[in-house]
């Protein structure tokens, strides 16, 4: 079977040099004078907060500057970094946490194999038999904070304080819970306040819900980011002296027509020896049977041709989608990979009935979904 080629290339992540984990890395660097660190070459400065706008994409911002005033008037003169692959929530707030790209920290996507097991890790819904610390023992940028004498504060929805997600990429900051956006600034500005020498990081993740359940294209999403503007605002507004604010996203979005889906538990030629589905809907893991590696692979080149980017385990590595893959890691990854080149997306309406009827979805390689602000903001 020939590959019909995708009509473009795919976005590889920037690794070591324009990622999100140099981001946070630089930060912590620009905290403690770690020349070497600053790879982004960040300001110095006693004080710095990070505020994470989950799905905030670098082109969703600039498509909808009447919407966020204040958002892009600190995009006008700085440019993009690329998420990671996946373009995912797991696999970002992780590279932040850790400062690490994916293969090095390996929380590799959604949903991922736990190598020997017969099953999928889902990094949203920790199972209670696998520990986090274990699964991710790297240390995380705040335990390096701490050392160095620096404070670190993690203010989030409280739902989120003990959740393996958050032990996995946040480990160590003091949590601080905020059930509201206006909750979510006062809380922020308050450890800022508090501590003359702090890094401070904020997730706010309704933007990301809009964008899931009504598009990207659509009035709820836009209202909402009209919202998450506000916050930046206030948050920039009563920074104390001497403090950087920098904005960024996990990832962007896109919305995903029914036309545009390819379902997978009703596709024979996608299913055929296939043992793990696994990753999301624009972004597979596919998982074969023992011996069917490479026929897997061919069948999902033939089916999908130029909606997807097909590759084996070993070219995904080999082309840096992950970055420097970590002992052990690889195992995590599936035996092919299918990250969607276009508009569409590979659901899976028995099995993963709620994912599947998601409007806007990410995960991919694309420009839409890779790109996400660097935005920066001085006090004075």
């Amino acid at each position: 079977m020939t590959m019909r080629e995708p009509r473009t290339s795919p976005i590889v992540p920037s690794y070591g040099e324009r990622s999100l984990a140099e981001l946070s890395a630089s930060i912590l660097a620009s905290l403690n004078g770690d020349a070497d660190g600053n790879v982004l070459q960040l300001p110095p400065a006693p004080r710095a907060c990070l505020l994470i706008v989950d799905g905030l994409g670098w082109e969703l911002l600039r498509a909808h500057q009447a919407a966020a005033p204040f958002l892009s008037e600190l995009a006008f003169n700085s440019t993009p970094l690329t998420c990671g692959f996946p373009a995912t929530t797991v696999t970002s707030l992780t590279s932040l946490g850790t400062g690490l790209p994916p293969g090095q920290h390996g929380m590799l996507g959604y949903q991922v194999a736990v190598p020997g097991s017969g099953r999928l890790l889902n990094g949203l819904r920790w199972p209670d038999d696998i520990d986090p610390l274990a699964w991710q023992p790297r240390p995380t940028v705040y335990q390096r904070a701490a050392e160095a004498g620096i404070g670190a504060v993690y203010v989030a929805a409280g739902r989120l304080r003990s959740t393996g997600l958050s032990r996995t990429a946040f480990r160590a900051p003091e949590f601080r819970a905020a059930r509201s956006l206006g909750a979510l600034a006062a809380e922020t500005l308050t450890a800022l306040h508090e501590s003359e020498r702090i890094m401070v990081t904020a997730y706010h993740g309704q933007l990301d819900e809009a964008g899931h359940e009504y598009g990207v294209a659509s009035r709820a999403w836009a209202f909402q980011l009209a919202h998450t503007d506000r916050l930046a605002e206030q948050i920039a507004g009563s920074l104390p002296p001497d403090t950087m604010l920098y904005i960024t996203a996990d990832h962007g979005m896109v919305d995903v027509a029914p036309a545009d889906r390819v379902d997978f538990d009703a596709t024979p030629e996608l299913r055929d020896g296939v043992a793990l589905l696994g990753g999301e809907a624009r972004a597979r893991h596919v998982y074969a049977e023992p011996g069917a590696a490479r026929d897997v692979l061919a069948r999902w080149r033939e089916a999908l041709g130029d909606q997807a980017w097909v590759a084996s385990r070993e070219e995904a590595v080999s082309d840096g989608w992950f970055g420097p893959v970590d002992d052990g890691m690889a195992a995590r990854i599936g035996d092919v990979i299918a990250a969607a080149a276009s508009g569409g997306a590979v659901v899976a309406t028995s099995r993963e009935p709620n994912e599947s009827r998601l409007i806007g979805m990410h995960g991919s390689l694309t420009a839409a979904e890779q790109l996400v602000p660097l935005l920066a903001f001085a006090s004075r």
